[in-house]
């Protein structure tokens, strides 16, 4: 089957490496912002047959969103057979209503997604299962993990422990330290709903001194999670730290006060285009569409 890949001005990187393993015809796509705001999205070419539109929808958050669904509508017009490849999925945090009054906004993206046209969506490490459960469309969550672990295991570290921020995310540090055959254990972390404040409670780590850790993730955004786990481990007179996630948002100067906080170096997946992207996804992703 012939297949075309679109490149969302927010993933052309990622794109053109996934068209180069499907042996693929890659349409580049241009953006220009109006005075006012509004979005003018172009394709170069005309796609067909299978079309693979590929666009992450990190900060810009809306832009980058309509960019998508943009893209998809006008892929709908050639063919009916549009995989939408959404590596970073915004929105996915609001997934349910946390607060009386809250929106589900990802159950409104869910529906535009499929209004465009999109037949099949493909996404790395959603935040949220529940947010997946919105859509009336097939969609896949994929793991970046086994690539990122495999980073890992090339680095000399000593004695190396895999720790989850929270509990939340014990499972994704479960898979992580499996691969490797490494300890983990998760922080106890409390967050204010109302003010955001985040503090570590407690935690089972024994035996720490000297030994370097590597905190896994599947984003970060502001920081604040990893700076208090960070802080907390410091405290317990660990070895280095390292972080791997998948998306690195990065927002406000958060790598710069991460590295304060004391990180050796930040590890993340091309998902997101950033000088910490070393991890390339689109093995995964390309398997996930075969």
């Amino acid at each position: 089957m012939f297949t075309t890949v679109i490149g969302g001005t927010a993933s052309q990187g990622l794109a053109k490496k996934i068209a180069k393993r499907l042996r693929a015809k890659y349409l580049k796509s241009e953006l220009k912002v109006f005075p006012d705001g509004e979005s003018k999205v172009t394709i170069y070419g005309k796609p067909r047959d299978r079309i693979i539109v590929v666009q992450s929808t990190y900060p810009p958050v809306d832009s980058n969103l309509i960019q998508a669904l943009a893209l998809i509508s006008k892929a709908r017009e050639y063919s009916s057979k549009i995989i939408a490849v959404i590596p970073y999925f915004g929105y996915a945090r609001q997934d349910r209503e946390f607060l009386p009054g809250e929106i589900i906004t990802m159950k409104t993206v869910a529906k535009l997604f499929k209004a465009v046209g999109a037949a099949k969506i493909v996404v790395v490490d959603v935040h949220s299962k529940i947010a997946l459960k919105h859509f009336k469309i097939p969609v896949k969550s994929i793991s970046a993990v086994p690539e990122l672990a495999k980073y890992f295991s090339r680095l000399n570290l000593n004695n190396p422990l895999v720790v989850s921020p929270d509990f939340g995310g014990v499972s994704r540090a479960r898979e992580f330290a499996k691969l490797l055959n490494l300890d983990y254990t998760a922080l106890l972390k409390r967050r204010d709903r109302k003010t955001g404040k985040i503090e570590i409670k407690s935690s089972s780590l024994r035996n720490v001194r000297g030994r370097d850790m590597i905190i896994v993730d599947d984003m970060i955004s502001t920081g604040g999670s990893i700076i208090k786990a960070v802080e907390f481990l410091k405290k317990q007179n660990c070895g280095r730290v390292y972080v791997a996630c998948t998306h690195a948002l990065l927002i406000n100067d958060a790598e710069k006060k991460i590295r304060l906080a004391g990180v050796s170096k930040i590890i993340s997946t091309n998902t997101i285009p950033r000088k910490t992207a070393v991890v390339d996804s689109s093995k995964i992703i390309v398997n996930a569409i075969s």
